[in-house]
């Protein structure tokens, strides 16, 4: 028996019903979820994000979910502190951390406690960097990562000006060290917790139809109405949380670039490649569980097949 702390992992693509199984655990394990998803952290922005309700939480603790104000920029490294937190004050109580969500580097900077180097900070450049985004494109900008670190480009989308924009400083900030190499090191580190790593799945033909099906309830819910709220408050496209799926499509869609339809097709697209990404990162994983939870007869079935691995892996 390992002497690390517990710590369960529900990940998997958007739409592959995370949420829903991480509740259902904790529930049945005395458990808490810890929210590793980068767009639930915005209070108000629950429409696009597919924010888990309180309904659906059905009385368990949830946490980094309504944390950060929309005009605020959420990261990995404030993640990382705000979650191995959340991790300890579960533990506290005794109860069993959960956590649970799609955004891959997230679970990885708490799983193997990566160190992300303090580099001094340097506003002037990322100022000097956002401002080329905003004149000559987020492809521009992109094509600069390509030739400082081809590893990372090809991780990150060139619409993730964020991430981007933090390559590119790492990599002026160490003297030419490409953050691809110092995330590798960091992957192969050994993990911080005694953890089972579930990554839920499904025939991607279902996957995607799941997807679609979504982003026209999220219309029906009122997706629209919900970027324009968001617009009255001030915020605009060049605010982080603005730049989620979703949001940026509509807010396109509202100053008239594209037409409402050409939003709602762009998003469907957007999601299912993401989703495709989201698997990919997860496939370099190690000591990961698949669990394809079409291969099972309904989704109670799979959670008790999940609950079953869990408590005999950990002697529950």
């Amino acid at each position: 028996m390992s002497d690390k702390a517990k710590l369960l992992i529900i990940a998997g693509p958007t739409a592959s019903g995370k949420s829903d199984t991480a509740v259902e655990l904790a529930l049945r394990l005395n458990g808490a979820v810890i929210s590793a998803d980068s767009m639930q952290v915005y209070k108000g922005m629950d429409i696009g994000s597919a924010k888990v309700t309180r309904e659906e939480m059905r009385g368990v603790p949830h946490y980094l979910i309504d944390c950060m104000d929309p005009s605020e920029e959420w990261n990995v490294v404030e993640f990382q502190k705000r979650a191995r937190k959340a991790i300890e004050e579960v533990q506290a109580k005794g109860m069993l951390p959960i956590l649970c969500g799609g955004t891959g580097f997230y679970i990885q900077s708490v799983l193997y406690d990566i160190d992300f180097t303090e580099m001094e900070d340097n506003s002037s450049y990322r100022q000097e960097l956002q401002q080329l985004a905003l004149e000559k494109g987020p492809e521009y900008l992109h094509s600069l990562l390509s030739e400082a670190d081809p590893a990372a480009a090809e991780a990150i989308h060139p619409n993730n000006v964020k991430r981007v924009i933090r390559a590119l400083e790492f990599h002026r900030e160490s003297g030419g060290s490409r953050i691809s190499d110092h995330n590798r090191e960091q992957r192969g580190r050994d993990s911080a917790y005694d953890a089972l790593f579930f990554v839920l799945t499904m025939d991607r033909k279902l996957l995607y139809e799941r997807i679609d099906r979504r982003v026209d309830l999220m219309m029906e819910k009122g997706l629209v109405e919900e970027v324009k709220a968001l617009g009255e408050k001030g915020l605009t496209a060049s605010d982080v949380s603005m730049q989620g799926l979703g949001y940026r499509q509509i807010l396109n869609a509202l100053s008239g670039e594209i037409s409402m339809e050409e939003a709602v097709y762009i998003i469907k697209r957007d999601t299912r490649h993401f989703a495709k990404r989201q698997l990919s990162w997860f496939r370099r994983e190690r000591d990961v569980r698949w669990i394809c939870v079409d291969r099972y007869p309904d989704r109670k079935a799979c959670i008790d097949d999940m609950e079953k691995t869990i408590r005999e892996e950990w002697k529950f």
